[in-house]
């Protein structure tokens, strides 16, 4: 199984090469980009069940002892995500070979080797077991998804891709020089030995290097006040672009933020940390009730709903961590599923701005359906993912005494719940703007019209869309088990001798 760690990593890549090498014949590249992702995802599910089984799976690459080599850890935190991520692009690539049949569609010989490429940047940033080797994961992911946003050649995605690789450069450059002063006041860059020798240093200069690496991973993340390339560069891209990047491109900067700063016992900067969460939560659901359409109200939620995450973390208390973990689990298919369903969304009615779409819930119940049941959860209703991952969040900080942050993320989700039902309202419910285009496939209709009256792509995208929802719904029925593992992943994270015997014995 230790092999298993290796090949989510390299055999996205491997794939990519062989789909970009056929990728002027469609039938063979869409068999290899899927194969690669099915492969991919199959591999992950392999890794949870045998380290739920056996225990922490490490890797060192080359024979290197891990002071110097790099080294790929699969604990329970790094399994858990990887089957959600991998299985959420899977699932979006099927989207994608819809889509591209339609006239919304992204370059085809592009977008399935490049998909492949970030999975490969996202599987390593989870698996690995150093500092620097996670800048490298990082920066395969920017690169990756610079071409994804502005390949088209849009002017409108250029500005944006701009906007996007300007500000991630800035904090690339500032990730290297964070791994070159840790490894000159340490020795080691590996996660092990930091979570020994760090503890060593003086306070001020610990809290330093946790504020620094705060502020590089929370511009990944889009956090308070380091997200305004999020809401200016997400709605540029393709349909099938955008929930990948919604999906997973913050929850990888949100997940090495959990990773390094307990590892590191950063619990110094737990009230910085719960500042930033409020107003993140704050500020991006302000946002999202400002915006006029769809996917400009989702690209805010995405920053709204990190601070929920950094409230978990910034708690560093077990209950709060595992909460943390719980709801970047819930949050993946989410927000993936909730643009997917934006896009179908375009697909139908030529535009997803609210006051150019209305009545759709009469006219395509079907597509109200798959809105409906995510939003409800990113809201936090019951009996949906999105409650249980925040009542687990909420309680943590009720433990921890933490009124206002508590406050905060309940005011929050009182919010998103009516940025929801604005979309709601304004492309489900009411009349139709007139006139009317009658020629418009009627997408969405999957209870008013039957599947197999869609053309293939529709169908693959209102499957693909279908089947995500199915996953956010499983993740709620199974949520005592995934919090089990939660508490079990936290575990380790709080307790940084527990990861540190598993890694070098």
């Amino acid at each position: 199984m230790s092999s298993l760690v290796g090949l989510v990593v390299v055999g996205p890549l491997l794939a990519a090469a062989a789909g970009l090498a056929c990728r002027e014949n469609q039938r063979v590249r869409d068999v290899i980009t899927l194969g690669g992702l099915a492969a991919t995802t199959a591999m992950s599910v392999a890794l949870l069940v045998a380290v739920e089984r056996s225990g922490t799976i490490v890797i060192r690459v080359g024979g290197w002892d891990p002071e110097l080599g790099i080294v790929l850890v699969a604990d329970l935190f790094a399994a858990l995500i990887l089957v959600v991520a991998t299985a959420t692009i899977l699932l979006v690539e099927i989207y994608a070979i819809g889509q591209r049949q339609t006239a919304w569609g992204a370059d085809p010989r592009l977008v399935g080797p490049l998909l492949l490429v970030l999975t490969s940047g996202v599987t390593l940033a989870i698996v690995t077991g150093d500092l620097f080797t996670l800048f490298v994961a990082v920066e395969l992911i920017l690169i990756s998804s610079y071409v994804l946003l502005t390949h088209q050649g849009r002017r409108g995605q250029i500005r944006a891709g701009m906007t996007y690789v300007v500000m991630n450069l800035f904090a690339s450059a500032l990730f290297l020089f964070g791994v070159a002063f840790v490894y000159s006041a340490t020795g080691t860059v590996n996660f092990a030995h930091l979570a020994e020798r760090l503890p060593e240093l003086s306070t001020e200069l610990r809290s330093g290097i946790g504020l620094w690496f705060l502020v590089v991973l929370g511009t990944k993340a889009a956090v308070f006040p380091l997200f305004s390339w999020l809401p200016d560069s997400y709605p540029t891209a393709p349909t099938t672009i955008t929930a990948v990047f919604a999906g997973l491109l913050t929850k990888i900067g949100v997940y090495s933020l959990i990773r390094f700063h307990t590892l590191m016992s950063m619990e110094d900067l737990g009230p910085v940390i719960l500042t930033v969460a409020g107003l993140t939560m704050v500020v991006g659901v302000a946002g999202a009730l400002a915006q006029d359409d769809v996917k400009r109200i989702l690209s805010f939620h995405i920053i709204s709903q990190i601070g929920y995450m950094l409230m978990g973390l910034g708690l560093f208390s077990l209950a709060g961590v595992a909460g943390a973990v719980l709801f970047l689990v819930h949050q993946i298919p989410i927000k993936t599923v909730l643009f997917l369903v934006g896009g179908l969304i375009e697909e139908s009615e030529g535009t997803s701005a609210l006051d150019r779409v209305g009545g759709l819930a009469r006219r395509r119940p079907g597509l109200a359906l798959l809105f409906a049941l995510p939003a409800l959860s990113l809201a936090g209703l019951p009996p949906f993912s999105g409650f249980v991952a925040k009542l687990a969040l909420i309680d943590a900080g009720i433990q921890e005494v933490s009124v206002p942050i508590v406050i905060v993320a309940l005011g929050g989700s009182v919010l998103t719940l009516l940025s929801m039902a604005k979309i709601w309202l304004g492309v489900f419910w009411g009349q139709p703007p007139e006139p009317t285009d009658p020629t418009v496939a009627p997408v969405g209709s999957l209870i008013a019209t039957p599947l197999r009256s869609l053309s293939r792509g529709h169908q693959l995208m209102v499957v693909a869309t279908a089947a995500t929802v199915i996953l956010t719904l499983a993740i709620a029925t199974a949520a005592g088990p995934l919090w089990e593992l939660s508490e079990r992943a936290a575990a380790s994270l709080v307790d940084p001798d527990l990861y540190v015997t598993e890694v070098l014995g």
